[in-house]
């Protein structure tokens, strides 16, 4: 009786301690439209990835070549928005805000460093949090820890590191002004629907239920509207640290491509359809961040 009175103790607690944050940030957020605006980005992007895991209840699975197929072009829209809404916006910025004489060579230096280090803190995560992959298996710091852990935990971990990048990159474009927050926030939602499908289907495969599975996969997705506004909040509160956020955002994502999806679709004998996937995701999000603007 005593330990069920102080659990619901505990429980009161913290849910006054998360409206209190809750109400300070809505505070915060309304002197602060661009917050709002990068909240709603990642909100959406969060809503494919959950669209995406529906048809994980009603369907009874996906080829190896499908799955493939759509990490590659994840990972296309992915490229195309490093180069076209973040690299190259950054450089401009540089440019105007006359950093380090505003030249070319200082643009490049500057989202390079920034790109270095955004690979870097991935990087860093990515030995130090215990998470498990798909194919390639446990990976992380502490391994014997990485054992004890249910592995329902590991795969949640592996899933949070690849979608950060992608709400910091939502984040950072809506603070950078002008529609790169509404084409990142558009190209990733339109590369969550199947990655939410794929998440889905990978945990209903190493034996999850449909339920589980499904609801591990749309959860993946809130870790990009708490990134959004990471991002957002970080690169508003001063002009001069957008580019090195554009970068930073830069940088992380193509540790990502490189680390972890294109190693993922490239495993199981299917390099040509996932190219091929990766070369279509990459035309569409070239299109919608240069022709639809």
């Amino acid at each position: 009786m005593r330990h069920s009175f102080r659990l619901w103790i505990g429980l009161l607690i913290s849910m006054g301690g998360i409206w209190a944050l809750c109400s300070q940030f809505w505070a915060y957020a309304q002197q602060q439209p661009v917050v709002l605006q990068a909240l709603g980005g990642g909100m959406v992007a969060a809503l494919a990835t959950a669209l995406g895991t529906l048809p994980v209840l009603l369907s009874q699975g996906m080829s190896e070549r499908t799955q493939d197929t759509l990490f590659g072009f994840g990972a296309g829209v992915m490229l195309a928005a490093c180069a076209f809404s973040l690299i190259l916006p950054g450089m401009d910025q540089v440019r105007a805000q006359g950093l380090f004489g505003g030249s070319d060579g200082a643009a490049a230096s500057v989202i390079g460093v920034a790109i270095l280090i955004g690979a870097a803190c991935m990087l860093l995560l990515d030995r130090l949090l215990p998470h498990e992959h798909f194919i390639k298996g446990r990976e992380g710091l502490d391994v014997d820890a990485a054992r004890k852990m249910q592995r329902t935990w590991l795969f949640v971990f592996a899933i949070a590191l690849h979608n950060v990048p992608e709400g910091l990159a939502i984040g950072v474009g809506y603070a950078s002004g002008g529609m790169a927050g509404n084409a990142l926030a558009t190209g990733i939602a339109i590369q969550d629907v199947p990655e939410g499908l794929v998440v889905s289907v990978a945990l209903l495969a190493t034996g999850y239920s449909r339920k589980v599975a499904v609801l591990l996969g749309m959860l993946s997705g809130l870790v990009e509207p708490l990134g959004a506004v990471l991002g957002a909040m970080v690169v508003s509160t001063s002009l001069g640290v957008l580019p090195w956020g554009l970068g930073f955002a830069a940088g992380a994502m193509l540790f990502v491509i490189s680390h972890e999806i294109i190693p993922e679709s490239h495993r199981k004998g299917h390099e040509t359809y996932a190219t091929g996937g990766l070369m279509l995701g990459f035309v569409l999000m070239m299109i919608m961040d240069t022709a639809l603007g």
